[in-house]
């Protein structure tokens, strides 16, 4: 705001010519890579595959004990066997046969069922085109982006992704509008669905964020979470006063603004602005007739630091400063309305049709975070409330909700799907109050919900709960009073009856293939004996190491590419179809027993309230084959959804590996990959139990782990199997994948859910009716992941 201080004119164009620059990649050459497998020392040639875009190589970062807290896991790049190179070749391409390529003409190939394909010998080479249809017809490919943040320094940055290749219109999202989330999303530039993550207000973009799977997120939200953004910029007081206004003349150019702005008639623009809300500094020498000064003027009123600042999450639930319209709270109340009058009158001018949609976007780029969430503000109020009345005092305001009726079935489709215990009581309740004009008199939360004053990010899920709570006539929710998007991991149990679990808290997360998962929230759960009859429950949980870095992001369409490494032709027997057994084979042995919620509060700390929230560390316990297995959920790990393919099963390069065993089985791998400093027992990689080794399960883990015959291409015969889990060099690789087989009862998935939170390992979870084995493989290296999580999707069974 500098700037904009030190120049007042000019100020729409300068905006426009400061348009932030990308920087420059680093000339610093990567260090040498040491350990490398079945590689090439010598870079990639150049790109000769049209499925992904490339970035320079990157240093191969090895497992074990990390220097931070949350070391970035680095991985490397696919590689084609060393003795496939010919040194004689430039640019370390591989070396390939005498003669050129086969030249016939090959037909456009349906989905394969086995490998090599009709027509195709398994000692031929492809050239690249036919090589794309074969393998990555319909496959997804996926590409990360780093972009710099606006007024922050160039050490900011912000990650995200974008995947295409899947010939349906299917994506990993889920539907905002089923999923009840919409509120939690803002396009910065427009209305409608953000095309991409970096299009929005909040971020993490919400509409990129929860996956089409209960319980997921989406790569994009994954690669975000490794963001490093900048704290929130203090603005510098303008010293700009607005003219003093009282509530009268709030509301009652609030109502004219209904019609939207004057903005065909510059006289009539400037006098309504300059006479009744603004004082214009250069009135008689330069007087701000055009768009561009007011948006000066207006940008600097808002600056000054006395105004509510939206982007502090704990003014994000904005009906809390009018809810109470008393006269003791009079001037909090006017003010908040003269800075939602400010706010829409700088909108509708940034909006005008005067503008294009470039000019609008690049000023809306260098506007200040504190200025943006005040627009947010604006569109919210101008989209969905109208004034209908107005007086000099609160009590002759008259508003009218165009969201209403459709906040009413929203609440009460959310409320028949968690199966509230108090259900007919608090629907009719809900009835009563509205037949009333009442349900904003309700709670500032019920205010925000029923209004559409909702601003983007975290708090929608809390104020759709909190108003469900509020129209609840029991007496017992009065001990739920505290749920706040400021303690994201919680829950609560209810009436003895159920638990509910935020989305982003870790019990949440595990249960959510047993339960809906909707507006943020997962339920109805299993309810506890560890918690009171009606309780908040905040669970206790470690930030995993595992985490992506910018590096890892950039390079991510590299290192997940159908086809691996760039090449002139493509070795079909450098391929191979993999598979899972199947549901045929699914498990029905286990079953969830209890969850269990053990206090971690100090003994003495005074400021627990009886009933109040407590902290709590969360244990879920598993029969299976009738022995009982507890799990902790010690980590708050992330479960991303799969991204859907077409034309699958689609083959896998054989260096991306991997070892698959059925969920029965995992609670016998610990440490998978060694990533907290686990000791080696049994394997570096999987430590089967020393009880898991024999008996029933002696076979299991014989068959799980690959101890059988290999075809000499690193797959097992049969089940598509990477065989070598513990041979010399399968047993030291820190990349290898561990798919998980979870078909069948629900309580298979949990189980695997458990168990990567015990551990600290996120996982992809793919659903194979949408995403084949390998694409759900590949997914895992393009995330840095090791763990996949194979289930075959489950509608929610209403009556269970």
């Amino acid at each position: 705001m500098a700037d904009q201080g030190d120049d007042k004119k000019g100020f729409w164009g300068g905006l426009l010519r400061r348009a932030s620059v990308a920087r420059k990649p680093s000339t610093k050459q990567p260090p040498p890579r040491e350990h490398s497998r079945r590689l090439s020392d010598a870079e990639p040639g150049p790109v000769s595959n049209p499925v992904a875009d490339f970035v320079p190589d990157l240093q191969r970062r090895r497992s074990g004990p990390v220097d931070g807290p949350l070391a970035p896991a680095g991985r490397r790049r696919p590689r084609r066997p060393q003795s496939e190179i010919d040194p004689d070749k430039p640019s370390g391409l591989p070396a390939r046969k005498a003669g050129p390529p086969s030249r016939r003409v090959f037909r456009s190939p349906g989905p394969p069922s086995s490998w090599p394909p009709s027509g195709v010998s398994s000692h031929e080479e492809l050239p690249p085109q036919h090589a794309l249809e074969l393998v990555a017809r319909g496959a997804p490919s996926h590409k990360g982006h780093k972009r710099s943040i606006p007024h922050a320094a160039d050490s900011y940055y912000a990650l995200y992704t974008t995947s295409t290749g899947n010939r349906h219109d299917g994506t990993d999202a889920a539907n905002l509008h089923d999923g009840m989330t919409q509120f939690m999303t803002l396009r910065t530039l427009s209305s409608g669905r953000a095309a991409h993550p970096w299009e929005t207000l909040e971020q993490p973009s919400f509409a990129f964020y929860f996956g089409h799977l209960p319980g997921t997120i989406t790569l994009n939200q994954w690669a975000s979470m490794s963001s490093l953004l900048p704290p929130a910029i203090g603005l510098r007081d303008s010293g700009v006063m607005p003219r003093p206004m009282d509530l009268e003349r709030i509301f009652e150019r609030l109502q004219e603004l209904r019609y939207g702005l004057e903005d065909d008639d510059e006289a009539l623009l400037y006098r309504i602005l300059y006479k009744r809300i603004l004082r214009d500094p250069d009135k008689i020498l330069n007087p701000h007739r055009t768009l561009d000064k007011q948006i000066t003027d207006l940008i600097l009123v808002l600056s000054r630091p006395d105004w509510i600042d939206f982007t502090n999450a704990r003014n994000q639930v904005a009906t809390r400063f009018v809810f109470d319209a008393t006269k003791a709270n009079g001037d909090q109340y006017r003010k908040f309305y003269h800075q939602l009058l400010l706010s829409i009158e700088l909108d509708l001018r940034i909006q005008s049709h005067q503008h294009g949609d470039w000019a609008k976007e690049k000023l809306l780029q260098q506007i200040p975070p504190t200025i943006q969430w005040n627009l947010a503000l604006a569109r919210r109020w101008r989209e969905y409330v109208r004034v209908d009345d107005f007086g000099k005092t609160p009590e002759d305001i008259l508003l009218r909700y165009k969201l209403k009726k459709r906040q009413i079935k929203m609440l009460k489709r959310f409320a028949q799907m968690m199966k509230w215990p108090n259900l007919a009581a608090t629907l009719e309740n809900m009835k009563r109050k509205d037949s009333e004009m009442a349900l904003d008199d309700i709670s500032s939360d019920a205010f925000s919900f029923f209004s559409g004053v909702i601003l983007p990010g975290p708090t929608f899920p809390f104020l759709i709960m909190n108003t469900l709570l509020d129209l609840d006539p029991d007496t017992a929710t009065d001990d739920l009073a505290l749920l706040s998007h400021n303690h994201p991991h919680c829950g609560f149990q209810y009436r003895n009856s159920y638990t509910y679990w935020s989305s982003t808290c870790i019990v949440g997360k595990v249960l959510a293939p047993t339960c809906h998962s909707v507006a943020g929230w997962v339920g109805p759960a299993r309810p506890t004996t560890d918690l009171g009859r009606s309780q908040i429950a905040r669970i206790r949980s470690r930030r995993p190491k595992q985490r992506m870095g910018p590096e890892d992001v950039e390079s991510m369409g590299e290192r997940s590419d159908p086809l691996g490494p760039p090449a002139e032709v493509y070795p079909v027997d450098e391929y191979q179809l993999v598979a899972p057994r199947g549901v045929d084979e699914a498990i029905d042995t286990v079953r969830i027993e209890l969850l269990t919620l053990k206090a971690a509060d100090r003994p003495d700390d005074t400021t627990l309230t009886v009933g109040g929230p407590r902290l709590f560390d969360a244990t879920v316990q598993f029969a299976i084959d009738g022995v009982s297995w507890p799990l902790r959920l010690m980590y708050d790990v992330s479960f991303v959804a799969a991204w859907p393919c077409s034309d699958g099963p689609h083959p896998l390069f054989f260096d991306y590996v991997y070892t698959s065993i059925r969920v029965d089985s995992i609670v016998g791998v610990r440490d998978w990959g060694g990533l907290y400093g686990g000791p080696p027992i049994h394997s570096v990689r999987s430590s089967p139990g020393p009880g898991m080794m024999r008996g029933p399960y002696r076979d299991l883990f014989s068959h799980s782990f690959g101890h059988g015959p290999s075809n000499g291409n690193g797959f097992h015969n049969g089940h598509g199997m990477y065989d070598g889990a513990l041979d010399e060099e399968g047993d030291d690789d820190d990349e290898k994948v561990l798919v998980v087989e979870a078909f069948g009862v629900r309580d298979n998935e949990v189980l695997a859910r458990a168990w990567c939170s015990h551990w600290g390992l996120s996982a992809v979870v793919a659903d194979i009716r949408k995403t084949c084995m390998s694409c759900a493989i590949r997914e895992a290296y393009a995330a840095t992941l090791t763990v996949v999580i194979l289930v075959e999707g489950q509608e929610y069974v209403s009556d269970e």
